[in-house]
């Protein structure tokens, strides 16, 4: 059962509307990895290289008025996704970054027109000062995962999903959907969209980021330690009670990957596909070559692409 404010398969399908004039509709593609034949959600092909522009759209877009200046904290995907989105709708920005975040990613923001501040240690700082900036500047603050308006706008991931496998059997062609999981945003919009079409949704978190999987065994948001290749993506040091209870009630279970199983998944994407993701866009791969999930028709979504690389 749905709660009142939790977003729902309706949200999601209004999003998809709401975003549809400024985001990439990216498309499916089947590949044989590791033995299973996998059909593969391309959406490091989404505009600025990750999903996040989807949720920075429909948020800003869910403003009324329209906002003039924004401001976001982000590791990278989601200060690039609001600083385009922002951009496309005439809107200033301002992403408070980790001095972490890669030079490529910060680079990226900047481009779009937006102010980058580089503050704290890890994404919670960053947070902190960005919070304090939106009521400085009297700006919006546009969370990467803490909002109904978010969940639902990277739900459309899921329902695009769903809409280009053939929605009136799914499940025929897809009995889990393996899902990177941060904050928790992308596979509680994922999740809403799937819910009850049979398909079951998998979390796949880094072992050194447990975020979802802390809060799930707590009963409650809790704080993680934050230490993995995949961290300037999945970061967050805890979820949100929003998408703890989505996961509570539409997410069949989420597993842990290390490291090094990451960083050779992503590597056989390469090899096998020629398709290039940052270390957050081959969780998926990584949990269903180690063999904790069970699955005869799995689906992953490679959600983003924003790696360092060095141009010639």
């Amino acid at each position: 059962m749905i709660e009142p404010g939790m977003p729902s398969p309706s949200d999601v399908a209004a999003a998809a509307e709401r975003i549809r004039p400024y985001v990439r509709r990216t498309p499916l593609l089947t590949a044989d990895l590791g033995g299973w034949q996998v059909t593969l959600k391309l959406e490091h092909l989404q505009l600025t290289g990750s999903f996040k522009i989807r949720s920075a759209t429909n948020t800003l877009r869910s403003l009324d008025p329209p906002p003039g200046a924004v401001v976001a904290a982000s590791g990278g995907n989601h200060g690039l996704g609001v600083a385009a989105a922002a951009a496309a709708l005439g809107a200033a920005a301002t992403i408070v970054v980790p001095e972490s975040v890669p030079a490529e990613k910060a680079r990226r923001i900047t481009e779009t027109g937006a102010t980058v501040v580089r503050h704290g240690g890890e994404y919670a700082e960053a947070e902190a000062h960005a919070r304090r900036l939106a009521e400085t500047l009297a700006a919006p603050f546009v969370h990467p995962f803490d909002d109904p308006a978010v969940v639902a706008g990277q739900g459309t991931v899921g329902l695009e999903f769903a809409q280009d496998l053939g929605s009136a059997r799914l499940a025929e062609r897809c009995d889990a959907l393996l899902v990177a999981v941060g904050g928790g945003g992308l596979i509680a919009g994922i999740a809403t969209a799937l819910e009850g079409t049979g398909v079951r949704v998998v979390g796949v978190e880094p072992v050194g980021v447990p975020t979802m999987s802390a809060a799930l065994k707590a009963g409650e948001p809790v704080d993680v330690d934050v230490d993995s290749v995949a961290a300037s993506a999945l970061g967050a040091r805890r979820t949100s009670p929003l998408n703890l209870a989505v996961a509570q009630r539409a997410v069949d279970r989420v597993v842990l990957v290390e490291d090094e199983e990451i960083l050779a998944a992503r590597d056989l994407l390469w090899e096998a596909c020629r398709l290039a993701v940052e270390p957050a866009g081959a969780l998926g791969l990584a949990a269903l070559l180690t063999g904790t999930i069970e699955a005869e028709r799995p689906g992953l979504v490679l959600c983003g692409a924003n790696s360092a690389w060095r141009p010639a």
